[in-house]
């Protein structure tokens, strides 16, 4: 493991994020909030110390292996978080490190959880700010810096595998550098989509753009108090669901698509039993609402869709307070909470993909106790898959849940009661955002301890990276050369 080459490529990214820094303070020149200086400040300080990572550490090496891209996004997650965490700490917003940590942790990964109690009264360039991390963190700031920097293009792979959430990472084009920017494309693509549509919902260009930003990323931070509720428009409700649910999908898909094949979602798999699970998530919400809740069965459907729809895809944001929907709708979206979006996408979670080749390799198991000569294969489609990937899954579904575990048992430890440590690990781990319990859709994470706090800063890094990147570095193999 050559450490000096890791953090040489950190301080390339750290760069690039001072770069990033620097967007908010035109928004700052323009409400005239008073947070430029913050903003330059952080710039300059995250800047410097890129630089001085740069001419400290640069060495002479032809290729990154896996282990080195493990530790690359690891450690650049890490310091995306402590960086990224000044703008909060310099304007005020939030002065306790610890807390602006957390908000930033939530926003690069995704997460949505927040520990502000009064978003509405926070700085205008300090929200964009706050929506620009989960934008950043959704399509993944290493795969931005792989299609903008040649530089990385050496061991490129390994930085791709190591960041983008699913299984596997679909590979568009022959170079790593060529895939990147597809995604991206799409992205920036589908962002300028929704903040054209929700500004015809009647949001200005400044709510517009912010809540575009949270939901291509399936992140979920609003600049309401509220969150989408706020608003109260049927039209944004049916906008935010439609995108939450693009978000959901596998990007490569969308590329695809985009291309003159939209036939290729329906002869996917994966993508099937998304929509499945989604449409009969909703039903069922639907349903259980229409009459107890609601009086209209359009107004039961329109709740119950945009919330299945924000929770399967680990979006977080909410129109209602669902804690006082039925107790079944309840066990219904902590399912959602754990399943997740499909592979490839924005979105957090185990993924659609592991979930639905987890109940196709306990169906062949059953099967084979019927018929033990029997020989049958799982197959994701057509094709049948690798022992290898089915193992790697097992891995992961027997690491999630242990995780889940202790990281609850540790919640409680910090005062919580049961189902809110429980739910809390659940919502940050599945980088959902809210969850039940004193941490519901109504409530933040303020009144957490600090070692809870530490504890899902944890969580939400584990579940962005899904664990193996973030545990295999705890393997003192991992560091031998």
């Amino acid at each position: 493991m050559n450490i000096r080459f890791l953090f040489y490529i950190s301080g390339v990214l750290l760069v690039c994020l001072a770069g990033t820094l620097l967007i908010p303070i035109l928004f700052s020149f323009y409400f005239k909030d008073g947070a430029a200086g913050a903003f330059a400040l952080s710039a300059i300080i995250t800047g410097g110390t890129g630089a001085i990572l740069l001419f400290t550490c640069k060495t002479i090496k032809d290729e990154l292996s896996v282990r080195e891209g493990f530790a690359v996004v690891t450690f650049t997650w890490s310091f995306f978080c402590l960086f990224g965490a000044l703008p909060f700490v310099f304007s005020g917003a939030i002065p306790s490190l610890l807390d602006a940590c957390f908000e930033t942790m939530s926003g690069f990964t995704t997460t949505g959880a927040t520990i502000l109690d009064d978003i509405e009264t926070i700085a205008e360039s300090v929200l964009l700010w706050r929506s620009l991390t989960q934008w950043l963190g959704g399509m993944g700031f290493i795969v931005l810096s792989l299609a903008i920097l040649p530089m990385l293009g050496v061991g490129g792979m390994q930085l791709f595998r190591a960041e983008v959430p699913g299984p596997t990472a679909d590979r568009l084009k022959p170079r790593i550098q060529d895939t990147a920017k597809l995604l991206w494309g799409v992205y920036v693509l589908l962002t300028f989509m929704e903040t054209l549509l929700l500004m015809a919902g009647g949001m200005d260009f400044f709510q517009a753009l912010n809540h575009s930003f949270t939901t291509m990323s399936s992140g979920g931070f609003s600049t309401l108090n509220a969150s989408v509720g706020g608003f109260d428009s049927a039209f944004i409700d049916g906008v935010i669901t439609f995108f939450m649910f693009l978000a959901g999908v596998n990007f490569a898909m969308h590329y695809q698509a985009l291309r003159g094949r939209p036939k290729g979602y329906f002869q996917n798999e994966e993508f099937l039993f998304y929509l499945f699970l989604l449409i009969g998530a909703i039903s069922v919400m639907t349903a259980f609402n229409y009459g107890s809740v609601y009086g209209s069965f359009w107004e039961s459907l329109r709740y119950s869709a945009f919330q299945a729809t924000s929770i399967l895809t680990t979006t977080g944001y909410v129109t209602a307070d669902y804690e006082t929907w039925s107790v079944l709708i309840l066990y219904v979206l902590v399912f959602l909470m754990f399943v997740g979006g499909c592979a490839g996408s924005t979105a957090g979670g185990m993924k659609i993909a592991r979930v639905l080749l987890l109940f196709k390799h306990a169906q062949v198991q059953l099967y084979r106790m019927i018929h033990p000569r029997a020989v049958r294969l799982v197959k994701l489609g057509d094709a049948p898959v690798n022992q290898e990937v089915m193992q790697s899954i097992l891995g992961f579904f027997a690491l999630y849940i242990g995780v889940f575990v202790i990281a609850s048992f540790l919640m409680a430890a910090s005062g919580m009661d049961v189902v809110s440590a429980g739910a809390s690990v659940v919502a940050t781990l599945g980088n959902v955002g809210p969850g039940i319990g004193s941490v519901g859709a109504v409530d933040t994470y303020s009144h957490i301890a600090p070692f809870g706090k530490g504890v899902l800063i944890l969580c939400m890094l584990m579940g962005r990276l899904e664990l193996f990147t973030v545990l295999v570095l705890f393997f003192p193999s991992t560091w031998r050369r």
